[in-house]
Order: C-alpha cells, then sequence, then structure tokens
C-alpha cells in the first residue's frame, strides 16, 4: 500500500479508515490515495518533502516549513491520519492537538516562550517587531496566569485556547492570540473531492 504501483484492497481501505478514526470514507480515501500516489511521483511508497511543496496550498502556508517536519516520509496510512486532524470531522481537540504540534518547536511536549514567538514570527513576518511580539505575547500569557518562563503542555494549550475563546472580540490583543491559535488563513479542515 502506497506504492503508485500497488492496488489498494477493502482491507487496506477499512485499516486506514481505522488508522484515522473513521474521519474519512472509503470513497474519500480511495480518493486520497489516488493523490497519494500522484505526490509520490518515484514510486516510493512514501511522500518526500520535497513532494509536499508541489502542493500550491501547502507552499503557500506561512508555517509549511514546520508542517514539513512532521509530514516528511509519510506512508499513505500515515498520510491520512495527518489529514485527519483537517478533516471537517475532526473534534476541536484534535485540531488543538495539530496546531500544539507545529508551535512545539522542539518536539519536546511543550510549548514554550520562544517556541511561540518563532511562530508568532512566521506568522507575522516584518508586520512586528520583535519587541511587539514579545510585548504582546507577554501581556496575553499573564492574562491568562502563564508568565514567560511558563511552559504549556497539551492540556494547558486546550485551557488557554478555551480561554482566549471565551473573552471579548473588542479586546485586539486577546483577539490576536486566537488568530495564533485559530488563524482564520490557515484552513483548518480539507476537502476531499469525491467522483
Amino acid at each position: 500500500m502506497g506504492s503508485a504501483s500497488s492496488v489498494l484492497t477493502q482491507y487496506d481501505i477499512e485499516e486506514v479508515e481505522e488508522h484515522c478514526d473513521h474521519l474519512f470514507t472509503q470513497q474519500e480515501i480511495v480518493c486520497l490515495y489516488e493523490r497519494f500516489c500522484q505526490l509520490d511521483k518515484n514510486a516510493k511508497g512514501f511522500i518526500s518533502a520535497d513532494e509536499f511543496l508541489s502542493v500550491p496550498e501547502f507552499a503557500l502556508n506561512p508555517l509549511s516549513h514546520r508542517l514539513l517536519k512532521m509530514v516528511d516520509g509519510l506512508n499513505f496510512k500515515d498520510f491520512v491520519a495527518f489529514l485527519s486532524a483537517f478533516s471537517s470531522k475532526a473534534t476541536l481537540p484534535q485540531k488543538i492537538e495539530i496546531i500544539f504540534k507545529v508551535y512545539d518547536t522542539d518536539c519536546n511536549g511543550k510549548v514554550t516562550f520562544s517556541d511561540l514567538i518563532e511562530v508568532l514570527h512566521d506568522l507575522t513576518g516584518s508586520f512586528m517587531s520583535d519587541k511587539q511580539r514579545e510585548e504582546v505575547l507577554s501581556q496575553l500569557l499573564h492574562e491568562a496566569g502563564y508568565t514567560r518562563e511558563s511552559s504549556l503542555l497539551f492540556d494547558d494549550f486546550i485551557k488557554a485556547r478555551n480561554l482566549f475563546s471565551l473573552q471579548s472580540s473588542n479586546d485586539h490583543k486577546i483577539l490576536f492570540l486566537i488568530q495564533i491559535l485559530d488563524n482564520p488563513s490557515l484552513k483548518m479542515e480539507v476537502e476531499v473531492p469525491v467522483d
């Protein structure tokens, strides 16, 4: 399974469906397999970072280099599992988990102030100075009961996201953190065209 010359059996489809917690239908899995085979240009059975960058929507994402660390070398089963977090059927915790992994720049299971600064820099580019990023982020963390020295674990990340979602959107600092956590320009759903 995963090589362009291989055939996807009903057993393979059911195995992948189970692996992705039934977030894609069997028909969608077949379509994803066809797309996977198109991306796997050398029929190696996995997709390289360069092959992922051939997808325009992926290449244009300001966080694509962070996502590449997560997708480089995925076989078909893991490719579908990765995409399942972007399914319209995925739960909020499943979506936040992928965001958490993007923010956990050193993959240590914690999101630190420097991790957040790095991601914020990727998202804002030259629109904010380093000093502005640090000030805004320090204030937001303080409002959430954290300090610059705090490390956010996955549960803290969900708690912080929920806390800021409940706040008034009139507060531009709160709104800014919501955009960091739920950036509207970063589409969090994938649509699988089914013939």
